[in-house]
């Protein structure tokens, strides 16, 4: 059932989230958790008693699943979590009859412990949701920001309905659309890259065995992604023209067209969900923090999801914002202080922007018809294919234990 409250500029909260969905409640379960005692909050314009309702499915990386045992819901989650134990990755010409695999991964970050879960987002959003209500999290949903006043010691949030919640640090959730992030004045570097993401599930004959695959298609990367059972999770880029028309197309068009990049080697397929687009560009925020306001999520970066790395980024941005106030309530310093706020802007920026300049040249790299870059980047594949180290390496980021981790995605309490 969802939570809601009237409130007046008389409540003061330590942390108010706007935004209630993975990285926003997952950051209210971590700083709830820990022993500091801060009272949050979280706003969001949909009713979270219809999270169960999202049809859609995510790749959590092993750092992120971590993160999710130390708040207490990996359990709940597992039993209908796919570890994913294989990928592959092709380059190819939709025409072509062959599609010669160049790179293998296995699926193990450390013996017994897959690199990545697909997870169904009906299962892992609602286990957030309680977890957050149990421990005290109050809800202002459906609830909407409207503005807010930033002062030397506080934030005054204004919501649409006239409530004014008043906090030492506002965080935006919000999305790659981020409405506070435009109220806060923060610029960001963006560019769109003419392609949609087309996101469905499919059933298949033959079972998946764990393996995730990645087709490199002149359009874009085609995923499949193994769910429970003999389901699979897509992730469909094509140009945005393209990816309306099949949208909008009746069901046996596109499962045509499916057909033509998926292949027969599952056997039969048929649609098992709805399908959706959404365009596909880069977005990154020049700044992550002002004072007694930080971004995190989708809000402070949206990447090209070529490598599988959007949710995962902004797991990192919960678990080192979580440690970094945290770590300064315990040291009497204030929350929302501009010098606590640079820690956390320091750990996760740089991250950021380079994942997004990967992503981005990654995806000009391998979304074309040039047979001269064709043979390029085949060879590159085929040589990492054939060097265990670097193929290490990659599997070590994918499962999101590169860099400087901090103590949540390492699996350690904070």
């Amino acid at each position: 059932m969802t939570m809601s409250k009237s409130s007046s500029a008389a409540d003061m909260f330590d942390v108010v989230i706007a935004g209630g969905g993975y990285v926003g409640l997952s950051l209210a379960v971590a700083l709830k958790q820990g022993d500091a005692g801060l009272k949050c909050a979280i706003i969001d314009p949909k009713p979270m008693d219809m999270l169960h309702k999202d049809p859609r499915a995510s790749a959590i990386a092993a750092a992120a699943s971590r993160m999710l045992t130390q708040l207490g819901i990996w359990d709940q989650i597992k039993p209908e979590a796919q570890p994913i134990n294989e990928m592959i990755v092709t380059d190819s010409k939709l025409r072509d009859a062959v599609r010669p695999v160049f790179l293998t991964f296995d699926g193990e970050a450390t013996e017994g412990e897959p690199f990545a879960h697909m997870v169904p987002n009906g299962v892992m959003m609602p286990a957030l949701y309680n977890a957050a209500k149990e421990l005290g999290v109050t809800f202002f949903a459906p609830g909407s920001a409207d503005t807010f006043r930033t002062h030397p010691n506080h934030v005054d949030l204004i919501l649409t309905g006239g409530e004014v919640l008043q906090s030492r640090l506002l965080v935006a959730a919000d999305g790659v659309r981020s409405k506070l992030r435009d109220l806060a004045g923060i610029r960001t570097v963006n560019w769109y890259y003419g392609q949609s993401g087309i996101v469905t599930t499919v059933k298949h004959e033959r079972p998946h065995n764990g393996r995730a695959e990645e087709h490199f298609l002149p359009a874009g990367p085609f995923a499949i992604l193994p769910l429970p059972g003999n389901r699979s999770s897509l992730v469909w880029t094509e140009r945005t023209s393209d990816a309306d028309r099949l949208v909008r197309s009746d069901d046996f068009t596109f499962e045509l067209e499916l057909e033509r990049r998926f292949g027969h080697h599952l056997g039969a397929l048929e649609l098992g969900g709805p399908r959706q687009a959404f365009p596909l560009g880069l977005k990154l925020a020049r700044d992550f923090v002002k004072p007694r306001f930080a971004l995190i999520g989708d809000a402070a970066h949206g990447i090209h999801p070529i490598a599988g790395q959007g949710l995962n980024l902004g797991f990192k941005d919960v678990a080192a914002l979580a440690e970094t106030l945290v770590d300064a309530r315990r040291l009497g310093q204030d929350l929302g202080g501009f010098d606590v706020l640079e820690r956390y802007q320091r750990w996760r920026r740089f991250d950021t922007f380079q994942m997004g300049v990967v992503t981005d040249v990654l995806n000009r790299l391998f979304s074309n018809d040039n047979d001269v870059l064709r043979a390029v980047r085949d060879f590159g594949l085929g040589l990492v294919d054939r060097m265990p180290g670097m193929k290490s390496h990659f599997i070590k980021e994918a499962a999101g234990f590169a860099g400087p981790v901090p103590k949540l995605l390492s699996g350690q309490p904070i």
